[in-house]
Formats: C-alpha cells, structure tokens, sequence
C-alpha cells in the first residue's frame, strides 16, 4: 500500500498493555494504520511482541532503546505515538513526540504530577500536535447510556454523586505486586486507577473539579498482611517454595506471555513482575474516601477499596427530577482456582470462569415508580466492550459523535482531582485544584 494511505504509528513501552494496541494496529485496523517501530527500556519485551506479530502472520518492526525514542520518530517517520510505559515516564515521552511533530495517544493517567501535566499542555500548545488520552471506560456501552440519560436531563440539575469502587483480592492485589505499589511510578491508586473514575464523572456531569478532601491508608497490602493473618515470608513468587498455595501469588511461568514479556526478560533490568503483596516497600494507599467538589456546585463522595471480595462499582446520582443508580458486578467472587490469574484470564484455558457478573441501571424519578433502563448484554470482554470500540476511534478513525475522545486538558482535570485528593492526604485539609496547576492560561 503506498505511502500516505495508512497513518503510521510506533509504540514506547512494551509491558502487557501495549497488546491491545498492538493488535489493533496490525489487525484490527490495519487498513488504515501500520505499526512500524516499538521502543522499550527492555529489549526482551520488544522481541516477544515481535515474535507473537510474526506468528500472526506480520513482519516484526524495529526496536528501539526508550532512550533513543527521538530517532526512532524521526527515522521511521511516525505520525502519531503510542505510550504505554511506566506513568511517571509519559510526560517526557509525549513531550518528545510533540516536538518531534508527532500526535500523542497516551495510556491514562497522562502524567503523574502537576509539574509534568504542564509541560504536555504547553508543549502542545507551542507544536500545534494533538494530545489524546485513553480514557476507554467512556465507550464503555453502559457508561455510555449514563452520559446520555444525565445530559438529557432525565434527573435534572445534578446536586451530588456517590461512587464506590471495589477492586477485589485478584485485581487490586495485582497493584501492589508490581511497580505500581510506589507512589512514585503510578501516583498511587488515586492518580493511576481512580483518574478513570474521575474522568467518567467530569465527563458525565460535564463538570471540572475544584477542590477536594481526602482519608486514606494502607490497610491490607504491605506488611499489614502480618496483622491479618495472610503475610508469607517471601519476595517475589518465582523460586519461593514458601509461595507455593498463596492465592496472593501470580505465577509468570504458568503464563507463556506473561513469562515472555516479564519472567525471560529480567535478567536484562531485574524487575520482578511478581512481588510479594504483603513485602515492605509499598508506598501506595488500598483504601481511600474522597470529596470533590465541581464547578457546577456538585459535589461528590467516593471510595475505593482494593481488597474487596468482589469486582465492581456502585454510582448514586441526586438531581433536581430524581435519581440515577447504577451497579455494576464484574465479578461477584474469586474463585479459588482463578485467585492467582489476572484479572479476564480464562481459568487454565478450558471452562468459563466461576464467577457471574451483571449491570442494573434505574432511574428514580419524583412522583413515579423507578424505571429499569434496557442495556445490551454484559460484556466481560475489555473493560466491558469499551477496548475495541475505543481503538475503532483513536486508532481506526471511527466518527465520535459522543465526544468520547478525551484531550489532553481533559486528562489533567482528572489528574487534578487524583493530585489535590493525594495532597489532601498528607495535608488533612481541602486543597483547590487552581492551587496545583492553572488550565485558565
């Protein structure tokens, strides 16, 4: 195909998360986009993603050092750049791209401080490139038909939301055994995991936070696993016969990818994709309340549990004609023979997995019996569907009539509600977002 007809992409960071992309580039979309240069700290990384693209029947692409990822735009001629690495590394990387010419797309969270949030804003301000942040629990079909009920005005002015999160003991347990457990890599869970959930909110109340108040802890990860009961005196899994029958513990060689992209490449950085949950060194909170309040005048309460015994989230929203309530169950156990997998994994290949998920929707109007809302089926594929069609617009070009694309100013509201509650932490005081970084300039 000459030339010109399919946009050019390259990918830097080449850990588990950049499949979905990948697979989008090279099948899903490849009649409008190619894939043509990887980048990584890690060159076993690369060379596993470039083995699996050959099984599937594509040429492998060059690699390149991350350090060197200013060449690699400008030799192989990219268009637009995919992030994927380490969240503390986004910033330099997108910065990089934009004045490289390129156009970003980036995994959430865009970045993990203030500071760095305004170097993307002003270096995309200067280039004139395009910013776009993956954000994909905004396609997510139920998601979807909350932003169009709200602003429809099905419960009128919005006074108020609750949202609870619960991560369980196979998710959640997964942030605390990788590089995610330090703060200074992922922001903690209120910047890395909860920016999905702020973003949704901004996104559905058409609304920017500015101020909040935070309380958190480690209760149940880290050395606390001493006082519950649960604590094995081992590192990392790998090796450790005193692992052996942990539902704590994920095993990389029973993985062939995971033992591909982790386990075959540490002897090149030595990161160990499976720590010990209940080691020392965790510096990041597993439960958290926050209130934010908006520049609409709503406010809302939300709380994050990482260590619940089921996967899912509670959303109650309060308007001037009723109210909203969702619940949404993703998982409603962990099986005993799944603790150990990821999260989505099939249990060992060959049954369905044990536990049952579902999504009820209700609007409560005054004056009225409630309504249930008709959804499609639950999809427990790809954050519920939301993957696929996500990449059908960032990468595929599809049309967006819901404005579900999120910016780069939309990735540092939901970073700020992260930062001001992680503030509010050490601070124990409200903190205004104007405070932390200024989107008015």
């Amino acid at each position: 195909m000459p030339r010109g007809h399919r946009r050019r992409f390259a990918l830097v960071g080449a850990g588990a998360r950049a499949e979905m992309f990948v697979r989008a580039l090279t099948a899903d979309h490849a009649e409008t986009a190619e894939l043509v240069a990887l980048a990584d700290t890690n060159r076993s990384r690369m060379d596993a993603h470039n083995r699996w693209l050959k099984a599937a029947g594509h040429e492998p692409v060059p690699t390149y050092a991350a350090g060197d990822l200013a060449a690699m735009l400008r030799r192989t001629e990219v268009d637009e750049l995919i992030v994927t690495s380490v969240d503390s590394t986004h910033a330099g990387h997108i910065v990089t791209a934009l004045e490289a010419g390129c156009d970003v797309i980036t995994e959430k969270p865009m970045t993990v401080d203030a500071g760095s949030a305004r170097r993307i804003l002003d270096a995309q301000r200067r280039t004139g490139r395009r910013v776009q942040v993956a954000f994909n629990y905004r396609f997510n079909p139920v998601h979807e038909a909350v932003r169009t009920l709200l602003a429809g005005g099905e419960i009128g002015e919005i006074g108020s939301v609750h949202f609870e999160w619960l991560l369980d003991v196979r998710h959640g347990a997964d942030y605390f055994r990788r590089w995610h457990r330090a703060k200074a890599n992922s922001g903690g869970l209120l910047v890395h995991k909860s920016g999905h959930h702020f973003d949704l909110v901004n996104w559905w109340l058409g609304a920017a936070p500015t101020e909040a108040y935070a309380s958190g802890r480690l209760f149940f990860y880290g050395e606390n696993g001493k006082r519950h009961g649960y604590a094995r005196d081992y590192e990392r899994v790998h090796g450790s016969p005193a692992a052996d029958g942990d539902p704590f513990a994920l095993r990389l060689a029973d993985n062939p990818r995971l033992r591909e992209l982790y386990l075959d490449a540490e002897a090149e950085d030595g990161y160990h994709r499976d720590q010990n949950v209940f080691a020392p060194g965790v510096t990041i909170e597993d439960d958290l309340a926050v209130l934010v309040r908006y520049d609409t005048g709503a406010t809302m309460t939300y709380h994050l549990t990482a260590y619940a015994p089921w996967e899912g989230y509670r959303l109650m929203v309060n308007g001037s004609k009723g109210r909203l309530e969702l619940e949404v169950v993703e998982s409603d156990h962990v099986s005993p023979v799944a603790a150990g997998e990821l999260k989505g994994a099939a249990v060992h290949g060959t049954e369905a997995a044990p536990e049952r998920g579902g999504v009820t929707l209700t609007v409560r109007p005054f004056w009225a019996p409630p309504r249930a809302v008709e959804l499609p089926a639950h999809d427990r594929a790809g954050h519920g569907g939301a993957d696929s069609r996500m990449t059908a617009v960032l990468i595929g070009g599809q049309t967006d009539p819901m404005h579900r694309s999120a910016t780069a100013r939309d990735g540092a509201l939901a970073l700020l509600t992260g930062l001001a509650a992680n503030r509010s932490l050490q601070t124990a005081e409200r903190v205004p977002v104007s405070g932390l970084l200024d989107l008015t300039s």
